[in-house]
């Protein structure tokens, strides 16, 4: 009976597990050591209402090749469960192409990955963050932060590059002088996302449910999440979402957070002077928030070791979006069933 850990509560690890139910005589489980599910694609919460959210992460989901492209049939499974549905809302700045569609999350971007975690049947963990990989007796030691280290036949690695090469134990040495090249090649862009969230009533008055800034150093993307989403109720507060330029997040990237936000705030209430002061802000600082390099001659995945598996995929592999976790995910199930 095997027992497969993969590490990362994203998109990829998550369409990886749910690909793998049934292929695995075991146990699939899943870590994270952030307090939710979806990575990059979060859901944030207003701490005074929780149905008051915004999707700090990715903001809206486009198909590579619409719905007739190769992933055209996961596109129609979660449209017609209602987890994505056609993105209808003005969002002034966006550039769409001819025959283009977009789609957007009702519930919050991270029902996307909370519904492949459920598929899945996997045992889901948070706040599990994991720091070395052992090699004992055939089977890979697993250790973290907080806990006893646990073991496992499988490990799939699926969290952002930098933190594959993060990893202490015996995984340092595992990794060849090659392969750590591949991956130490791999760049990814930073930015900061704010979320501000409001009481219930409060009326958010602008034409458009999003819209992309062109002359701002600071401000990229600011969206009035509710009404991207076609929620607009009045016994829900409104939620923006502002997410800052690459160049901004790259200068400010270690500079304390309090201090960022106000940075923030102060460029947004000049871009809509009219915005009601929020009833609270959440600041997330996205280090590693889109390939801008993946991994050089190696499409979805990398095998680390073959006796016992552990193999890395993730966006690093392919590229940050919808498609690309997806592809990720496909490599590594297809690797792991072949070694099964």
């Amino acid at each position: 009976m095997a027992r497969v850990l993969v590490l990362g509560a994203g998109l990829t690890g998550s369409a990886c597990a749910a690909l793998l139910r049934g292929a695995v005589r075991g146990r699939v489980v899943v870590w994270d050591k952030a307090r939710g599910a979806g990575g990059r694609m979060s859901t944030s919460r207003s701490a005074r209402d929780a149905a008051c959210s915004a999707d700090l992460g990715a903001q809206y989901v486009s198909p590579r090749a619409g719905r007739a492209g190769p992933h055209g049939s996961f596109y129609d499974e979660l449209l017609s469960h209602g987890i994505l549905k056609p993105l209808t809302a003005p969002i002034e700045g966006m550039v769409e192409k001819e025959g283009s569609c977009n789609y957007m999350a009702p519930q919050g971007i991270s029902s996307v990955v909370k519904y492949y975690l459920k598929q899945s049947d996997a045992d889901v963990f948070y706040e599990y963050h994991v720091t070395h990989i052992f090699l004992r007796d055939g089977k890979w030691e697993v250790s973290r932060k907080m806990g006893p280290p646990e073991l496992f036949d499988i490990v799939i690695l699926t969290m952002p590059v930098p933190q594959v090469l993060q990893l202490q134990g015996d995984i340092v040495n595992i990794i060849n002088e090659r392969q750590k090249q591949q991956l130490k090649a791999t760049s990814y862009s930073s930015r900061y996302a704010l979320g501000l969230f409001y009481e219930a009533g409060v009326c958010i008055d602008v034409p458009w449910a999003a819209k992309y800034i062109t002359d701002n150093p600071c401000i990229r993307f600011i969206s009035i999440d509710n009404k991207k989403r076609n929620i607009e109720s009045p016994e829900i507060g409104p939620s923006v979402v502002v997410h800052t330029t690459v160049t901004f997040g790259s200068e400010h990237l270690d500079s304390d957070p309090a201090e960022v936000q106000q940075l923030i705030l102060n460029h947004l209430e000049r871009i809509v002077p009219s915005l009601p002061k929020p009833a609270s802000v959440k600041c997330q600082k996205w280090r590693y928030s889109q390939v801008t390099k993946s991994v050089p001659n190696c499409p979805g995945h990398m095998i680390l070791h073959t006796q016992p598996l552990l193999i890395c995929g993730g966006d690093g592999f392919t590229c940050s979006n919808f498609d690309g976790c997806i592809d990720s995910a496909m490599s590594l199930a297809e690797a792991v069933k072949s070694y099964l």
